[in-house]
């Protein structure tokens, strides 16, 4: 199991999470390519409740999904880093930014979500699963 810790830009905010991850998402919607400033991001789905936060407290933007239902997407007040998405239509999961993990060496991803609203540049790894919309109930 990969050892999964890491924080924002500034280190204000830490995290770990003994949890095994769900899956390594390329989120291709439009919100993350805003968030992320750029063409997806690459999220570590978690079960919900299995990050801890070893020092600081993250701010949250409240965003609208899709599915009408809120995403809670939660930052880095001082420098800006996101750290991690509570979907409320995906109840079970929080999907963490790859980038804020200390140890990146395991990411591999396993889907790749919201492909209909992928930029048309972006080439879907091979081998990946890939979904027109968010991925399947887990």
């Amino acid at each position: 199991m990969p050892k999964i810790a890491g924080g924002c830009l500034c280190g204000a905010v830490k995290y770990t999470c003994a949890a095994e991850p769900i899956m390594v998402a390329l989120c291709n919607c439009l919100h993350c390519q805003k968030q992320s400033g750029s063409a997806y991001s690459v999220n570590v789905a978690v079960p919900k409740g299995s990050l801890q936060f070893t020092s600081g407290k993250t701010a949250i933007y409240q965003d609208t999904g899709s599915s009408g239902m809120p995403v809670y997407r939660h930052f880095c007040a001082n420098c800006g880093s996101p750290i991690f998405s509570d979907v409320v239509a995906r109840p079970e999961l929080d999907w963490l930014k790859a980038g804020t993990l200390d140890d990146t060496s395991w990411v591999k991803p396993t889907a790749s979500i919201w492909c209909e609203s992928a930029q048309t540049w972006v080439k879907q790894p091979e081998g990946v699963a890939s979904f027109m919309q968010g991925p399947p109930a887990t």
